[in-house]
């Protein structure tokens, strides 16, 4: 299996839309994908996929995956609580602990890519990820403000440090096309490519900010919608499955 980490120095970027994206064009190419919400406090991978609540458990002990609509399969912590509203309260080491347990204790069926929707930050959690999980990269999700891209930058400075691949960025919510003209509105500023990119990674892809997609997300519906710029975040993933060496353990 292999398994491809996303990543943000912060939160509020998009972390989570841009993992959910990234396995569903995953899926639509024909692969068993995965998704792992290490994001515990903050989990909302369920929600954005439409899978029910509700703790599975195979007859063997081990944690079952739930399903999203398409066959995605989905663990979160999310699942186990009784709404979304309701606050995870624990401290580092118990975090850690979940994220290795969600992950290890988990019967992955015949999932071929995992994506792991890591915790915001370069703290315990996602070092977490990073040394214990041991993803194949990591792709870092960006927005364009310059605050932002310094701050992403060390997802990638930590992922270096950790001798993780980063595959490279995505800048998400990099505009808005108006529905009249089809004009591109630069909502937080123009690019902030050349920033990102100065450590030599990559600009994977730039997102737009679409309110329809949002919308479907909100109702659990997001396989619905046409995701056509993440097909070439998914097709760098594809080809990196074959360049990132043997799939892990």
């Amino acid at each position: 299996m292999k398994r491809i980490a996303v990543m943000s120095g912060k939160g509020g970027v998009g972390k989570s839309f841009v993992s959910a994206g990234l396995a569903i064009e995953l899926r639509r190419k024909g692969l068993a994908v995965g998704v792992l919400d290490a994001d515990i406090t903050g989990a909302s991978i369920p929600h954005v996929l439409g899978v029910g609540k509700g703790q599975r458990t195979n007859p063997n002990g081990s944690m079952a995956v739930g399903r999203s609509s398409t066959g995605i399969a989905v663990v979160s912590m999310s699942l186990l609580l009784p709404a979304d509203d309701k606050a995870v309260i624990w401290r580092g080491p118990l975090i850690s602990r979940a994220i290795d347990q969600l992950h290890n204790d988990t019967d992955w069926e015949d999932t071929e890519v995992m994506v792991i929707d890591m915790p915001p930050g370069t703290s315990d959690a996602a070092l977490t990820v990073l040394q214990s999980i041991k993803p194949d990269a990591v792709i870092a999700v960006s927005t364009p403000q310059d605050l932002v891209t310094t701050v992403a930058r060390k997802s990638e400075d930590m992922a270096a440090q950790v001798d993780v691949p980063v595959l490279g960025f995505v800048e998400n919510m990099a505009y808005l096309e108006c529905p009249h003209c089809g004009e591109r509105i630069e909502l937080f500023g123009a690019s902030g490519e050349e920033r990102l990119v100065a450590g030599g990674a990559h600009l994977l892809a730039r997102l737009p900010l679409v309110p329809e997609r949002t919308a479907l997300a909100d109702q659990g519906r997001l396989e619905e919608a046409p995701l056509p710029e993440f097909e070439e975040l998914a097709d760098a993933v594809w080809e990196a499955l074959g360049i990132l060496g043997a799939a892990s353990a």
